[in-house]
């Protein structure tokens, strides 16, 4: 498959246009690309042609030819509510998040979360894995991005108003996945850190009308549990 890269806004310029900095050095200095070879460029909104690259001014940039018709969006909207994690684990959530088809991931505190992030630190984190997640829509072949939110505390997400059902994801006394039923409006999935949603957490987010969903008996990590579930619920009910 042709290499994709995301042009936000760039799509507006022409036919033609300069590749901005980002998707040239990707193109030109990581994969080598040539020009007069076939890629994809989309507008992470929907929108995506496909294209060759040239020459222009001296610059790499794109020729676009016929307009992408095809819709690689999941059937139903899936939003992660992943409390934070070390390392790197944020980043391979995110990513295999988009890959799953979530439209949305949402980085929450929680009173267990290893990870603290505050101020220009915090916000530096949230825009790096805006880059991940536009990366991860490139690689899997979406044209619509997924949406990284500004990092919240769990109460205050709790507090705000989110479309469709909310599940807390709990290793014991929730509904089994498969018995629940398909969230024609979407649904926000929360899942804990490394230590676990705390007793208060959970009853604050029962509390807040969120339903308590298992995986199974076996304890899954935080890295592993949301797109364990994302997986198993577009078997259930989606694309796969």
């Amino acid at each position: 498959m042709p290499s994709r890269f995301h042009c936000p806004q760039f799509l507006q310029a022409g036919p033609a246009f300069v590749l901005p900095p980002e998707a040239s050095h990707h193109a030109m200095r990581v994969l080598r690309l040539r020009y007069g070879e076939a890629v994809y460029i989309f507008d992470g909104e929907g929108v995506e042609y496909r294209a060759v690259l040239t020459e222009i001014d001296g610059k790499p940039g794109v020729v676009l030819g016929e307009r992408v018709e095809e819709n690689r969006e999941a059937p139903f909207a899936v939003t992660l509510v992943q409390a934070l994690a070390v390392a790197d684990k944020m980043d391979w959530i995110v990513q295999k998040a988009v890959e799953m088809g979530a439209v949305g991931v949402q980085p929450v505190e929680a009173e267990r979360s290893v990870l603290r992030l505050a101020g220009e630190r915090g916000t530096k984190r949230v825009e790096h894995w805006r880059q991940v997640a536009a990366s991860a829509a490139e690689q899997c072949g979406r044209s619509r991005l997924c949406a990284v939110g500004d990092l919240r505390s769990l109460p205050q997400w709790l507090g705000s108003a989110a479309a469709g059902q909310r599940w807390i994801l709990t290793p014991e006394g929730g509904t089994p996945l498969s018995a629940m039923p398909r969230p024609e409006a979407g649904v926000s999935l929360l899942i804990g850190p490394e230590g676990g949603w705390s007793e208060k957490e959970v009853a604050a987010a029962l509390a807040a009308g969120c339903q308590p969903v298992r995986l199974g008996p076996r304890v899954l990590r935080t890295e592993t549990a949301g797109v364990a579930a994302i997986a198993a619920m577009m078997a259930l009910w989606g694309d796969f």
